[in-house]
């Protein structure tokens, strides 16, 4: 139709058709709309994507270059607004024409790939079809000598036919994978690293043949780690440096193949004296380890461990600590995760008497600043698993409990105290004790009888490490017996009732209050009643405003339990009836606070 080829005229640049003379170069926008009104004729039926091919004959066939490319791009142009009506036997004509053009002069090359991909989403693309064109591409194109843009074209065209032909691109075996990476090999623009290491992870996870390739896949990628990308100013393509790093881990810990190459890079990369990369290489580890078993980590774990140890231990950075620890709490994870056969060596329990070793004696030097790294190696060791657990604390809890007995100093057995208070925390990651394993059930009265002494101590900041760990030791579910609780208790009525000091005091109120909701009975009988006789001798006259708040503040910290709260109320209620008569808002603002910590529903 006449209206139709005038615009597809236009949109090739303005060229005589007939004739092939070149005409004048049109505005990006001017050809771009041109484009569109000849597409919007495809859409309305006034003309076909044949007739566009047979209109722009001569500027697809010009001995210019220049020209042949203006008409490719106005064709593609076309494609890619009006892709999803073409007919399969049109998308084949279609991506047979392209695919020969590939092999034209490279200044045609990015129209071709536009074309590509448009063709790339049509649904109506003939089986076998998605395998020709990528082949071509393979096979034609050098993509590293494109522009970035040209170059994300390729990405794009391989993601759009991994996600509709996944089974006929699967067809290629490892070829497929091996034209991928010629394709990747070298690029550097963030833009398009986003969507090659989609791609990538997309080979991987979705199964893909690698064949003989796994390693040169794995070079491909493992060359941009770490990653040392700055996002210039103002970059308004917003990638953030977060964004390839995490993309990258995505890609280097996505199957256990890639281990026998990524430790020793990680390894490598952690003894290097740059600080993001040693960071990046611990995540990338701990990430690696929630894929990998104990066969991919056995050749690396003597490396692995000397490795984190050096860096706990020698670090001045809080941050590499942190991710230190959780790397090793992430490999002990890994290796109690995994199934043993008779034949198998148990690779964490050889892994745990390692870090023993090295640790262990260094709990017994309170004093020296090698204990807290050692606790906190052991502790995310520890950390992995119920069974790491138990094989760690079988061997701490008695070393602790005599190094308790052998230093005498206040902040030596804080220290110690300190060290055990994080074990018990950790211990309450897992449900009740077993009791034939159970290594608190077994050090059980040493170590109550440690805790209890430090609160007999005159030192305030040991007294407050004893009531938290006293406090954790209740909060194990049946690893208390009635005498022991009746003590524990007693010992926290002591020092809400009668220690000068307010911090231990509070403290201790915090203790009752954690502590009530499961033992209800034993602070019943021993904590509430003992609170109701001090308020009723603090009516006394030698009773002070100070030991009054101290009770009432007491009550209102143990009604966390409804059975409490029915005798704490009523004697509340008595006290107050009791109380000599005077300024109520006087009263009020001495009640208010006790009674505010009460559930509304009780009050």
């Amino acid at each position: 139709p006449p209206s139709c080829r005038f615009q597809i005229m236009m949109a090739a640049g303005g060229a005589d058709i007939d004739a092939g003379a070149p005409g004048s170069q049109l505005q990006p926008w001017e050809q771009e709309n041109a484009a569109r009104e000849a597409a919007e004729g495809v859409k309305a039926g006034t003309c076909t994507i044949l007739d566009v091919v047979e209109t722009l004959g001569s500027p697809l066939e010009n001995a210019d270059p220049r020209m042949r490319a203006r008409g490719l791009q106005m064709l593609s142009e076309v494609l890619l607004q009006c892709y999803s009506l073409l007919q399969e036997k049109e998308v084949t004509h279609l991506a047979l024409f392209f695919e020969n053009r590939l092999k034209d002069h490279h200044a045609v090359i990015p129209s071709v790939l536009q074309g590509l991909r448009a063709l790339s989403m049509c649904t109506a693309l003939a089986p076998g079809l998605a395998v020709s064109v990528l082949k071509a591409i393979f096979q034609e194109v050098h993509v590293q000598s494109l522009l970035q843009m040209d170059r994300h074209t390729v990405y794009s065209i391989i993601t759009n036919f991994m996600n509709s032909r996944e089974a006929e691109l699967k067809s290629l075996g490892a070829d497929f994978t091996f034209g991928f990476i010629q394709v990747m090999d070298g690029e550097k623009d963030p833009r398009n690293l986003l969507v090659a290491f989609q791609i990538v992870r997309d080979i991987i996870i979705k199964g893909y043949a690698l064949g003989p390739f796994v390693e040169e896949l794995f070079e491909v990628t493992s060359c941009y780690f770490p990653i040392d990308f700055i996002p210039p100013a103002n970059d308004p393509h917003g990638i953030q440096r977060e964004d390839l790093i995490a993309s990258l881990r995505a890609v280097l810990t996505s199957t256990p193949a890639f281990a026998e190459f990524l430790l020793p890079l990680l390894i490598e990369k952690m003894d290097s004296d740059v600080q993001s990369a040693k960071v990046d290489s611990l995540q990338t580890l701990n990430a690696a380890c929630m894929v990998y078993g104990q066969k991919e980590l056995k050749d690396f774990l003597p490396s692995l461990w000397s490795s984190l140890r050096r860096e706990v231990f020698q670090t001045a950075s809080e941050r590499i600590e942190t991710e230190g620890l959780s790397a090793l709490r992430a490999l002990s994870t890994c290796l109690s995760r995994s199934v043993l056969s008779s034949d198998d060596e148990d690779l964490l329990d050889s892994f745990l008497r390692g870090i023993l070793k090295d640790c262990r004696h260094h709990l017994c030097e309170p004093d020296m600043k090698l204990v807290w790294p050692s606790a906190k190696l052991l502790q995310a060791a520890a950390g992995g698993s119920l069974r790491a657990c138990y094989q760690i604390t079988s061997n701490v809890f008695p070393l602790l409990v005599e190094q308790y007995s052998k230093h005498l100093q206040s902040s030596q057995r804080r220290t110690i105290l300190e060290v055990l208070l994080g074990f018990l925390e950790l211990r309450q990651k897992w449900g009740p004790e077993e009791e034939d394993k159970s290594p608190l059930l077994c050090f059980k009265d040493a170590l109550c009888s440690m805790v209890f002494s430090a609160l007999a101590e005159p030192n305030v900041q040991l007294q407050l490490v004893g009531i938290r760990a006293l406090t954790f030791l209740g909060l194990l579910q049946g690893l208390l017996d009635l005498p022991d609780m009746d003590k524990l208790v007693d010992s926290l009525a002591q020092f809400i009732l009668y220690e000068e000091d307010s911090q231990t005091s509070l403290a201790a109120m915090e203790a009752a209050g954690t502590l009530t909701p499961f033992y209800p009975e034993a602070f019943s009988r021993c904590l509430v009643r003992k609170l109701s006789k001090g308020l009723q001798s603090e009516l006394q006259e030698d009773s002070t405003p100070f030991q009054q708040d101290r009770c009432l503040q007491a009550l209102a910290a143990v009604s966390t339990h409804p059975s409490i709260m029915k005798e704490t109320v009523p004697i509340l209620l008595q006290h107050l009836q009791k109380v000599q008569k005077g300024n109520t808002r006087i009263l009020w603002s001495k009640y208010r606070q006790p009674l505010s910590l009460f559930p509304n529903g009780e009050r």
